[in-house]
């Protein structure tokens, strides 16, 4: 098993992982435009060179960040594979002097078991809803905001 940053060509195959839980309503849907624009956030977990596992860190202001887009092929979930992709997550966030990391999400227990608290929305910057209006759930997804601090 490998973690490294994706490339352009692991899209199609970060997409079918990302659409496979989209279309199972365990996710949002992602278009292959907005992986490729945000490709340098993006890690891939692979596995006899076929991606099983990623997941992106998106940067939203000078002390925050999302992860996004995480998924796992499902012969691999509950392996602990999520976990070593979002530890990859927060190393790179460190990196980049990022303080807090946050995510929204359908499966809040698998980020608080990572140490994610439950954080009301008001909380986080109204700039991270600019993409939730264009979502076909808006203004109810149910997502749940979920924050740690790197330090």
């Amino acid at each position: 098993m490998n973690i490294r940053p994706a490339k352009v060509t692991d899209v199609k195959e970060m997409h079918d992982l990302v659409e496979h839980y989209a279309n199972n309503k365990e996710m949002l849907h992602r278009s292959l435009n907005a992986m490729y624009e945000n490709i340098q956030g993006f890690v891939v977990l692979e596995h006899e060179n076929k991606i099983i596992g990623c997941g992106a860190l998106h940067v939203s202001w000078v002390d925050l960040a999302e992860i996004k887009a995480l998924a796992i092929a499902e012969d691999f979930k509950g392996k602990g594979f999520g976990r070593k992709i979002v530890e990859k997550l927060h190393e790179n966030a460190k990196y980049l002097g990022i303080e807090k990391v946050f995510t929204l999400t359908f499966k809040p227990k698998f980020f608080e078991k990572l140490g994610y608290s439950v954080i009301p929305k008001e909380t986080l910057p109204h700039k991270i809803w600019s993409e939730c209006v264009n979502c076909y759930l808006f203004p109810d997804c149910g997502e749940v905001p979920l924050l740690i601090s790197m330090n």
